[in-house]
């Protein structure tokens, strides 16, 4: 009976496999001040790069012709819509009815810039006569969208996406049809969005070491509780940024997010936290870039291991193909790839249980971003995409939880942090 007793009693002295991973990998940690000063010479890097004249399209001499939108006034706004309209009643009363000159926003009018390191839009454009039964629809909704910006550019408002749909449900019919005709007037008109002062619903958040002015009120960010401060849609609201962050860390997912702004990371090491909680929005992109360019602060990321994880990095980074016109203002340049990486799956012992078999769409996306230029351009890139690939398998960011759920801000970034662990 001792036996049986001595047995259990050591079957159950057995270490966890997991425990022991999370106290080899706790055991590599340096000192916070070690890490802290490592992070040092990053933002001195960083901030000697931001201090160079960043590369424009006038500066390069590329084969194609490009175009670019800038912010416009609504007065300038207005006299475009104005003008546009008086060109159209013109053809009208000619004889020759009328079309709109639409700048084709097709993947094949894309252009990937090396030197800028974002996708551009060439100049091709295409006629959207209202004489013609294939365009006569899409015509109307742009007419009536025209109608609706220069209303808004009269009144001086804001309005979302989604109040501008329910102005003709009856015409636009799917929200998504008046969201795509928004960003063809504003390639036509030459302006950001935002000039058209057409915002999308809040969805990014932010918390940790940034205070900035909304639309005059001061925020710290520090003290928004863990559910952090959501992003103004409208960027023109935000002001006078203020930081003694060391980094900017960019998260692909709330709950992570959620995670670190309960542990106060941005204590332990100085930082900002931002999500978009998903797929990047404008405002996200148009915040982030204010911040890096304004603070001067290196942006490393942190998305899941998947080959969605890495599109969702190279839209804040590169840019999407669907608003290219506007990637001067909406791209951040220089972003770190911190984590999930593939290859951290091995290095990590993440255990097999928490990696998930790659679908063959999973597969085909791996294989088509391989493809794309923004991601040649960068080894480390193809390399981890490739293994991931190889390996048919990706993670998300809360496999780390098998270790414990501290596990992300007490070890696994910690350890990234000191071995400057990026690409």
């Amino acid at each position: 009976m001792a036996d049986s007793t001595s047995t259990k009693s050591r079957k159950r002295r057995q270490p966890d496999p997991d425990s022991t991973t999370e106290l080899l990998f706790k055991n590599l940690l340096k000192p916070d001040s070690v890490i802290l000063q490592t992070l040092q010479s990053l933002v001195i890097s960083t901030a000697s790069a931001s201090s160079s004249k960043p590369l424009t399209l006038s500066d390069l001499s590329l084969s194609s012709s490009c175009r670019e939108v800038t912010d416009l006034s609504l007065t300038s706004v207005q006299s475009e819509i104005e003008a546009l309209t008086i060109s159209i009643v013109q053809s009208i009363l000619s004889g020759k009815g009328f079309s709109f000159n639409v700048p084709s926003r097709a993947a094949t009018n894309q252009l990937y810039v090396p030197e800028l390191d974002r996708i551009v839009l060439k100049d091709k454009n295409t006629l959207r006569p209202f004489a013609n039964i294939s365009s006569v629809r899409k015509c109307t909704i742009t007419a009536r969208i025209l109608s609706l910006i220069h209303q808004l550019s009269l009144k001086s408002i804001h309005v979302t996406k989604r109040d501008l749909f329910y102005t003709d449900v009856k015409l636009f019919q799917d929200q998504t049809q008046s969201d795509a005709v928004l960003d063809d007037v504003s390639c036509m008109l030459g302006c950001t969005r935002s000039s058209l002062n057409v915002i999308a619903a809040e969805k990014g958040v932010v918390v940790g070491r940034l205070i900035f002015s909304d639309n005059g009120d001061m925020i710290d960010c520090t003290k928004m509780g863990m559910g952090g401060k959501a992003i103004p849609p409208n960027i023109d609201r935000v002001g006078d940024m203020q930081s003694d962050a060391l980094f900017i860390l960019l998260v692909e997912k709330d709950a992570a997010y959620m995670r670190l702004a309960e542990d106060r990371f941005y204590n332990r090491f100085p930082c900002i936290i931002v999500t978009a909680k998903g797929q990047p929005d404008v405002a996200t992109r148009l915040f982030l870039r204010k911040m890096k360019t304004e603070l001067k602060l290196p942006v490393l990321a942190l998305v899941d291991s998947d080959p969605y994880g890495l599109k969702i990095l190279s839209v804040y980074g590169c840019g999407s193909k669907n608003m290219s016109y506007d990637s001067a203002n909406l791209t951040t340049p220089d972003i770190k790839w911190l984590g999930i990486r593939p290859s951290d799956l091995d290095k990590y012992k993440i255990p097999e249980q928490c990696r998930l078999p790659m679908t063959e769409q999973d597969i085909k996306t791996g294989k088509d971003l391989l493809e794309e230029d923004f991601v040649k351009k960068n080894p480390g890139w193809v390399e981890e995409l490739s293994l991931m690939v190889k390996t048919k398998q990706k993670a998300e960011i809360q496999a780390l939880s098998s270790f414990g759920f501290q596990y992300l801000s007490e070890v696994y970034l910690p350890l990234k942090l000191q071995q400057q662990d990026w690409l």
